[in-house]
């Protein structure tokens, strides 16, 4: 498809009814044995990445799935994996190897810190973490053996943004690989490619797959040699995504435009209404106009999704329980990007070690989910005001 908008996109990419018998959804194809009819074939099959040859190289369920992400993202391919986490480590170890040097993110997600600083460095590889505001700054970070930046923007539980043209572009000098967890925007609103990025990452879990019912994994690649070297160690890695669970984020990439049109509505006034609450320290939101990262995230980003936080006053970790103990409609988990909104408490400053984070009081963590507005209101405000009496 040409020159269609990425709601075309989200409806039409990866389906081919001619293929399977005029069905709109492509089926799931359980699948680890192919068989080949002559040796001659089964000769071609080669170790070709192309078509299907074996059910963990790939099947037309994967390949359905990964072609619409990639029409969707505007990049060359796509390489499924079990879940963000695998998208991030498959992507790191593809472009790494023993005496490299890699700058990452100080407000990165936290088990791709533990694996930075843990499994990368038993293996050789030297992680520095940089202060996400850096900007064209990382210039002075680089190194002869800087192999990737890795950016997150905006980080998972401070939401700096990240000026990621003026870092792409100091990588690009230094001949660095640039790598971005996208999954807080989404293809939708981000679009890394446009910006100087080179590998693309989503957990497919969250907005992808939107149900909470399903682990998926996703990595979008620029050009056809990010993309080989890429699958060609994914391959070797062994990993793969199970069948039904990619299913169901070709499924929910149907409907992800109008889930995250609502999402970013709800999460905005959320944090408009508390940022107005005297038990608010602060709203950590960048669409908001006073948030310290708005103005990139109004030049680089074509909309926000519901995943922010605030920063109460200081009250004790009794109150803190009796707010977040007795809430009805926001659950506490891990995860985001469901149909159902979360909260939970953050403790950010003790992940950073290259920039300092300073908060008056805890941090709570949001997602808004798509319950009508007035109830999570109300569920917040009942919130605040048992935080108020154990206080």
């Amino acid at each position: 498809m040409k020159n269609v908008k990425p709601d075309t996109i989200l409806t039409h990419a990866g389906s081919n009814p001619g293929a399977n018998h005029g069905i709109v959804n492509p089926p799931v194809y359980h699948a680890s044995t192919m068989l080949f009819p002559t040796v001659e074939s089964l000769e071609d099959a080669g170790h070709s990445f192309e078509g299907v040859r074996y059910g963990r190289i790939g099947t037309p369920t994967s390949q359905a799935f990964e072609t619409a992400v990639a029409e969707l993202e505007g990049a060359y391919k796509a390489v499924t994996v079990p879940s963000g986490l695998a998208a991030i480590t498959t992507a790191l170890l593809a472009f790494v190897s023993a005496g490299d040097h890699i700058l990452v993110s100080d407000s990165v997600y936290g088990p791709n810190r533990l694996f930075c600083s843990d499994m990368l460095k038993r293996m050789g590889v030297e992680a520095e973490f940089y202060d996400p505001l850096i900007g064209a700054g990382i210039g002075r970070l680089m190194r002869p053996n800087t192999r990737v930046v890795f950016v997150e923007s905006p980080g998972s539980l401070t939401f700096e943004i990240q000026d990621v043209p003026a870092i792409a572009a100091a990588a690009k000098d230094a001949g660095a690989v640039v790598m971005i967890d996208n999954t807080w925007a989404t293809p939708l609103f981000f679009r890394p490619f446009d910006h100087g990025v080179d590998l693309s990452i989503h957990a497919a879990t969250k907005y992808m797959v939107g149900h909470s019912d399903a682990m998926l994994g996703v990595i979008t690649a620029r050009t056809p040699e990010l993309w080989h070297r890429l699958k060609r160690y994914a391959v070797q890695l062994g990993t793969c995504a199970g069948p039904d669970d990619i299913y169901l984020g070709l499924r929910g990439l149907r409907t992800m435009g109008t889930r995250l049109r609502q999402h970013q509505a709800t999460g905005i006034e959320l944090a408009q209404w508390l940022r107005n609450r005297q038990e608010v320290a602060r709203v950590l939101h960048p669409a908001l106009p006073d948030d310290p990262g708005h103005a990139l995230w109004r030049r680089d980003f074509l909309g926000a999704s519901g995943l922010f936080a605030m920063e109460l006053k200081p009250v004790s970790k009794q109150a803190i329980s009796a707010f977040l103990n007795g809430m009805e409609l926001f659950g506490m988990g891990y995860s985001w990007g469901g149909y159902e909104s979360l909260i939970l408490p953050a403790n950010p400053e003790k992940l950073r070690t290259a920039s300092t984070w300073k908060s008056q009081g805890p941090m709570i963590r949001l997602h808004a989910g798509l319950e009508d507005i007035g109830d999570l209101i109300a569920d917040l405000e009942r919130g605040l005001s048992r935080l108020g009496e154990a206080a």
